[in-house]
Parts: C-alpha cells; sequence; structure tokens
C-alpha cells in the first residue's frame, strides 16, 4: 500500500496517488523494501499499480539508473516483521512484567530489519529463500546473534534443536562477501569460560568480513520466576572476561589488522578497570551494544567543552576582557547507575571551566525491573518520578534520549515526560546521544543569558 508520494517525483508525474497498490515491477512480484529497491534500480520499468477503484494501470518508466520512483508505502518494511519462535534462557522479554503495552512483548528475529535497523537476529527463523535473497541482494551489514560456536550449547541456550545447525549459514553468508556483525550475550556458567573462548577462535575464522563481535552480558530483571536460574557476574568474573578479550584482540591485530571482539562498557565498568581509548573500538561498530558508548560520549565531551571555551573566550575578547556576568544556573542530570560516574566525572570537568553552571548528577536505581539492570534506557518513569521528587532540581533536569520511545515523549511504562514533569515542577531537557548536545544542554542557561545582554 502506498502511502506518500514524494513531490516533483516520477510516481507523481504518473498520477500515482496515496492508497495505490503498487504489484509488481518487470513481472516480479514485490514483497518487501528490498524488493522494491531491487527492482527498481533500473533504467527501464514496467510497474504494475493497482488504483483505489480496483483498476490497475501499467506503467511504462524510463528513468537514471539510481533515480527514485519518489514512492513511500504505510510500512517502512512493506511487509509484516517475522518474530522469534526460540525460547533463548537469556531473553529479555521473557523477563517482562505484565500490563506493560503489546509491543514491548513482541519478539523479532527478522533478517531485514537486521540490515535496515541494526537488529540482530539468530538465523534459526529464516528460510532458505532469505539467505539466498540477502546473497543476491548483498544486504549488509548482517548482526547475528551467535551466543556459541558450540552446535550442541546453542541448541540449548536457544530452546531450539535447529540452532547449532543454523550456525552454517555464518559461512554461506562469509563465502558471498556478506559483511556481518557477532554478538555473544554471556552468561554465567554456560557460555563463558572455555565455551567463550572456543566461540572467539571459530569467530576469527570468517575475519574481516565478520567485522567484529560484541560480548555483553546477560541482562536479568527481578521478573525470572520459572525461567532458567542465571547468576550475575562478579568483578573477578569481569577481570577474566576482559583479560580472555584483551588477548584475542592483540591476536586479532596481528592477523588481520582489526581488534574484532570487544567487551561492552559494563564489563570494564564491573571490573573496575578504565574505558580502552578510542583507537581500541575499530571506528564503534556496535555501540548500539554498548561498545564504547561511554568512551565516546567522553570523547565528544572533550571537544564540546573545547569548543565552548573557545567560543567564551572569544566573547571576552570582542568585550576588551569585561567579565561576563550570569546568574548561577543549577541543573540536574538522572541517569542509570552504569553511566552515573562518568556522568559525574564530566560534571565535575564541566564546572571547572564554567563555574556559573553547577550541575548534581543522581543516579537512579532500576526498581522496575530490578537493581540489577543498570543502563539508562531500562528506566521508568515511575522510578525517576519516586526517586526525584521531593529534591532539589535546580533550574532543569536533564534525561537522556533512550528513556523515550522513538519520535515520542513516553517512557517504558506509558508515563508521558509531560506528567513527569508536572510531578517533579521543574523543566525537563532531553539530551542527544552525543557528548557535544550534553555540553550545549548545559550551557543553555548562560547563552540566553548572553543572548539578552
Amino acid at each position: 500500500m502506498i502511502d506518500r508520494i514524494l513531490p516533483g517525483s516520477i510516481a507523481e508525474e504518473l498520477e500515482v496517488e496515496p492508497g495505490d497498490v503498487l504489484l509488481s515491477v518487470n513481472g516480479h512480484e514485490i514483497e518487501d523494501v528490498f524488493d522494491y529497491h531491487y527492482y527498481t534500480n533500473e533504467e527501464y520499468l514496467i510497474a504494475v499499480i493497482r488504483k483505489k477503484s480496483g483498476e490497475e494501470w501499467e506503467l511504462d518508466i524510463e528513468k537514471e539508473y539510481e533515480d527514485d520512483l519518489g514512492i513511500e508505502f504505510e510500512n517502512g518494511l512493506m511487509d509484516d516483521y517475522k518474530s522469534c519462535h526460540n525460547k533463548c534462557i537469556f531473553c529479555f522479554i521473557d523477563q517482562m512484567p505484565e500490563g506493560m503495552r503489546d509491543t514491548l512483548y513482541f519478539k523479532d528475529d527478522d533478517s531485514r530489519l537486521s540490515f535496515l535497523q541494526g537488529n540482530y537476529v539468530t538465523l534459526t527463523n529464516m528460510k532458505e529463500r532469505d539467505i539466498e535473497r540477502i546473497i543476491a541482494y548483498k544486504l549488509g551489514p548482517i548482526n547475528i546473534s551467535v551466543q556459541t560456536t558450540n552446535p550442541e550449547l546453542r541448541c540449548r541456550m536457544l530452546n531450539n534443536r535447529f540452532a547449532g545447525e543454523a550456525l552454517q549459514n555464518i559461512g554461506r553468508l562469509y563465502e558471498s562477501g556478506i559483511p556481518m556483525n557477532g554478538q555473544i550475550v554471556l552468561c554465567k556458567g554456560v557460555n563463558d569460560g572455555k565455551e567463550l573462548e572456543r566461540s572467539i577462535q571459530d569467530l576469527m575464522r570468517y575475519m574481516p568480513v565478520m567485522q567484529s563481535v560484541s560480548v555483553v552480558p546477560v541482562g536479568l530483571s527481578r521478573f525470572r520466576e520459572g525461567l532458567f536460574p542465571l547468576q550475575p557476574f562478579s568483578k573477578e568474573d569481569a577481570g577474566e572476561v576482559l583479560d580472555m578479550i584483551h588477548y584475542f584482540q592483540e591476536l586479532c591485530m596481528k592477523e588481520c589488522g582489526i581488534r574484532f571482539i570487544h567487551a561492552s562498557d559494563e564489563w570494564y565498568l564491573l571490573a573496575e578497570r578504565k574505558l580502552p581509548q578510542e583507537d581500541c573500538y575499530d571506528g564503534y561498530p556496535q555501540l548500539e551494544n554498548g561498545v564504547g558508548m561511554l568512551r565516546l560520549l567522553k570523547t565528544e565531551f572533550a571537544q564540546g567543552l573545547k569548543a565552548a571555551i573557545a567560543s567564551r573566550n572569544s566573547r571576552k575578547a570582542e568585550q576588551n576582557n569585561i567579565e561576563e556576568t550570569h546568574s548561577v544556573s543549577h541543573i540536574t542530570i538522572a541517569t542509570g547507575c552504569l553511566a552515573a560516574p562518568v556522568i559525574q566525572e564530566l560534571a565535575q570537568a564541566f564546572m571547572g571551566s564554567f563555574p556559573g553552571v553547577q550541575v548534581q548528577v543522581i543516579s537512579i536505581v532500576n526498581h522496575f525491573f530490578g537493581e540489577q539492570i543498570t543502563v539508562s534506557g531500562l528506566l521508568t518513569g515511575q522510578d525517576l518520578m519516586e526517586q526525584l521528587r521531593g529534591r532539589e532540581l535546580g533550574d532543569r533536569l536533564l534525561l537522556p534520549c533512550n528513556l523515550l520511545r522513538s519520535g515520542e515523549e513516553i517512557f517504558l511504562d506509558d508515563m508521558t515526560l509531560a506528567q513527569l514533569e508536572n510531578a517533579l515542577q521543574v523543566k525537563i531537557d532531553i539530551v542527544k546521544s552525543s557528548g557535544q548536545d550534553l555540553v550545549s544542554c548545559l550551557l543553555q542557561d548562560q547563552q540566553d543569558s548572553f543572548k539578552r545582554f
């Protein structure tokens, strides 16, 4: 179903309208967005459209090879999402409480979303045709939830008797040159230790077509009754994981020039070790998995702070070094327990350069999902409200953007941003994911004051 026609486009010229249905291109039935883009990358097309009246139009189209028709569809994928039928022992969706919105319980395992949105797929819910299309259309990178390269163990972890066999598709993608990224959700006593060592060694064979592999600790909520008994990792465990990863990083660098295997930020914080330097992340291929997110934040923040200092000094020079006078602004940043120490470090650096802004950082404990969940993206509006209400929050409250549903001002528990703002009686600003945006948000009151001055 066609949702929108772009102004001035080929489709508009041909009188294609919203509500029409695209049936085929050059005789090929259109199943989803990949069929659409693949078959429309030609200079001559015959497209069949079914009008809202039911009449079918056959359109002869001549265009430049790369020109788009200017059609947007009601569903970005142009098809239903494919769901996951595994019962993974580590699945976070199975650890969700009842009564939340339906979309939070949907388990996707769609290779098309892997290409479009960076989602991870297990390869177990794919048909032969799905693999063939990835290879034919050269879709990449494909992000794969590996968990382990031990076929028997993978079957047990995913509760799917075909999960081990599905690993063979990694080899097929490798032979076809399809870029890949891998993920290992590490479960204590299950796929760690010798099993992790085996998995890393096996996956190294696919370098550099497989560009990276992340190792992330399993997330354990308090809603695990009746589920596989998993235990959290200790500080000592985290240190052992990091030692193994660093050992293999050196081997990968010598062999292929990339570090390849990466530990998520949680391991460094849990082990109380310093984050690696920026050049250790191979260009951040796994930011969405929390690999290097805090390092990148610190780097961007330092750049933003340096630029802000230079701008302030430039203004002073233009005013013959007359000191700007501003009222002191007080700002609170609320974030998850994981990032709070790093945010506190950044706040201290900021206040050292801009004493006119006083910043307090409040670490929010995740009571909703359980205290072992420490990332900010899983905080709820009710936890924020309960732990911030009654506290002196200053002039503004800053919250990271990953607390909200994408494109909306709604928290995981369906509390709205307006409801939280009203309950706390403080202005709330949402900070984007970059360090520069955090600097800008902290300086907003000072910049507004300067404009008035």
